[in-house]
């Protein structure tokens, strides 16, 4: 297990930042170090700025923080290769979560720093003429860290050693932690307000934050403190303080207030829009769509600018994107014949740098209730199809294997680019399963006249299941071969997307929100998208299909929040909301405290009903151990700083 080793003194300043990768958001000469000396010019300031971006890559892309995210969900669990840093956040009987946990320290690991650093350009800028639509990108990264925080460890500290929100520039040792709502109220709102009012409608630069990236976190914040001042659930909250706002207002007037900001972002959406079908939005190929408002950028064409190699084999580390790995099942183990008479074991389906494909870990994977259940329209909607790799097909001829043909399920002959593997819609056929591994090398079954090996929902287990495709490799620089598979992705990873206002809005209705537009008008505008098709993902075929109205005729009259969460995981399945969802809607005990997989080994197709040990003080990440072990302080102070219950 990965562990914690780097003391995060509160407060630290930030020395050594190391400005790679930045070339497409500013144009500023990188630096090696990066001194209190440096900071205190114009063009310190300015680069100040661009680490602001690329701090994004320490989170988004990792799949340790994507363990954080989505495991022990509704939507995911621990896969055959996982460690601990995956079966401790599942709670399923491998492991607990606890302070030195991995996965649960990285948000407070690494967004400190970077806040002070927006503190300097905040108290800095100015005085060397930096222009306050400048200063407001350093709001609006400060206000997004803080939110981070403060929704997974509750009140965190706004005195990094200087006073609340001051640059500091002395590390220190001690450390005193704010409420929820003090965090809320002196640093996330009045910096996405002014980040609101002063950037620009249209980013500066490639990828830079503008008035409605501001304005959709600034709606999901509202929405977030509203339901933490109502508490429907009776979550316990840290440090222990009333739930009412300093400013007097109730949780209804910022459900409200996340309505409202949500239909302005909206009515006004500057240079985003939706695209106009789910595979658009997430198909390789269109990367950088105005659908997604933030991203945690890469590139294939600059190792300079990645910060990795795009060619070796990807550290598995951060600043890599590398969170596609972990929902991918070793699916190289498939195995064709190259005989029709005798069976010849050929590897019918190798890594390829393809959406797809890409890198096996075998780290996490999907519940069978995420197949059988959120996903259960596969015909009208085709979010299934967007989301999920249900059929592995041959790429043996790019590998060097000379057969025009192989052989397959009932000895059938199969041709490159044909399917090797199809994960089934549902259990309407029973497969005939192999004992064990069988032949084709994972366990998978065979049903009369199909040359594909074939597994049900209800067969899919922790070794074997389908693959997840939104995120996956996607590469142009080596088309006619297998590529470059096993670098870190090359891919910008999302943060934010326009499509979210929806659902903002949306859930703020439900909780009594009233304006122009109901919670199933909103929602019927994804659904709407949803049921238009353009392209058959799995199918490898053109489907020009429009099931828009069959989608919304669907969608039920009274929209309820456990209708609003369904349609978040059709919408985001994997894309590190899920714990955060139900965390807000106090759902996660209710949601994921059972689930249903396979077992780990080949041929382990019955399911399994596992029980999760969610417990209200879960509702906080602990405070790292690290943080504990760097304060000064008596046991008796790092007792009570820490979250209750760890």
């Amino acid at each position: 297990m990965i562990k914690f080793n780097k003391k995060a003194i509160l407060g630290a300043i930030f020395l050594s930042l190391t400005l790679t990768g930045c070339n497409e958001i500013l144009d500023e000469q990188p630096r090696s170090i990066y001194t209190v000396e440096y900071f205190n010019t114009e063009d310190g300031v300015k680069q100040g700025v661009t680490s602001l971006y690329r701090h994004l890559r320490l989170l988004y892309g990792n799949g340790y923080f994507m363990s954080n995210c989505v495991n022990g969900t509704d939507e995911s669990t621990w896969a055959q290769s996982a460690d601990g840093n995956f079966k401790e956040l599942d709670m399923s009987g491998n492991g607990n979560i606890n302070a030195n946990t991995f996965p649960t320290s990285m948000i407070w690991g690494s967004v400190f720093p970077y806040i002070n650093t927006a503190n300097g350009i905040i108290e800095k800028g100015p005085n060397f003429g930096v222009s306050e639509a400048i200063v407001s990108e350093a709001r609006f990264f400060r206000a997004f860290d803080y939110f981070l925080l403060v929704q997974t460890y509750g009140g965190v500290p706004l005195d990094l050693g200087s006073g609340d929100l001051a640059f500091n520039v002395s590390a220190v040792t001690v450390s005193k932690r704010n409420t929820v709502p003090e965090v809320y109220t002196k640093a996330i709102f009045p910096d996405l307000v002014k980040a609101v009012t002063n950037l620009p409608s249209a980013p500066r630069v490639t990828g830079g934050v503008t008035k409605n990236v501001a304005r959709l976190f600034l709606a999901k914040a509202y929405l977030t403190y509203g339901w933490w001042l109502q508490n429907p659930n009776n979550i316990p909250t840290y440090p222990d303080v009333a739930r009412t706002d300093p400013d007097g207002h109730n949780a209804q007037w910022y459900f409200q207030k996340a309505y409202d900001t949500a239909i302005e972002g909206i009515s006004n959406p500057g240079s985003y829009a939706l695209q106009p079908t789910f595979y658009d939005v997430n198909v390789g190929a269109n990367d950088r769509n105005n659908e997604c408002m933030l991203y945690a950028d890469h590139t294939q064409a600059s190792a300079y600018y990645n910060e990795s190699d795009p060619v070796g084999y990807g550290s598995g580390w951060s600043p890599d994107n590398f969170a596609a790995w972990m929902h991918t099942w070793n699916y190289t183990a498939l195995r064709s014949s190259s005989s029709a008479t005798s069976w010849s074991s050929v590897s019918s389906v190798q890594r390829a740098a393809t959406q797809p494909l890409g890198r096996p870990w075998t780290r996490m994977c999907p519940t069978i209730g995420v197949i059988k259940n959120t996903f259960a329209d596969k015909t009208l909607d085709s979010r299934y199809d967007g989301t999920f790799v249900t059929k592995y097909r041959g790429n043996w001829d790019k590998a060097g294997v000379k057969n025009a043909e192989l052989y397959n399920a009932n000895n059938l002959p199969i041709k490159p680019n044909d399917v090797v593997l199809s994960f089934l819609d549902d259990d309407s056929q029973t497969p005939t399963y192999p004992s064990g591994a069988g032949q084709n090398g994972v366990g998978a079954g065979t049903l009369p006249n199909r040359a594909d090996w074939v597994i049900a929902p209800n067969g899919i287990s922790r070794i074997v299941y389908p693959g997840l495709w939104k995120i996956g490799t996607y590469r142009t620089d080596d088309p006619n071969g297998l590529g470059y598979p096993n670098a870190g992705l090359t891919r910008p990873f999302s943060v934010a997307k326009f499509s979210e206002f929806y659902f903002i809005a949306a859930e703020a209705a439900v909780k009594g929100a009233t304006g122009s537009m109901s919670a199933r008008d909103l929602i019927n505008v994804i659904r709407a998208r949803a049921g238009k098709w353009r392209w058959n993902n799995n199918g490898n075929v053109a489907k020009i299909q429009d099931n828009s109205a069959a989608m919304m005729a669907a969608t039920p009259a009274t929209i309820t929040i456990d209708y609003i969460l369904a349609e978040r995981s059709r919408e985001y399945y994997g894309e590190l909301y899920r714990w955060y969802d139900l965390v807000r809607t106090q759902k996660w005990g209710e949601y994921a405290a059972t689930y249903q997989i396979g077992d780990v080994n080949y041929g382990n197709h019955t399911p399994k009903t596992y029980t999760r040990n969610i417990q209200p003080f879960h509702y906080l990440r602990p405070i790292p151990q690290g943080q504990l072990d760097a304060m000064s302080m008596t046991t008796e102070e790092k007792a009570k700083y820490q979250n209750p219950g760890y």
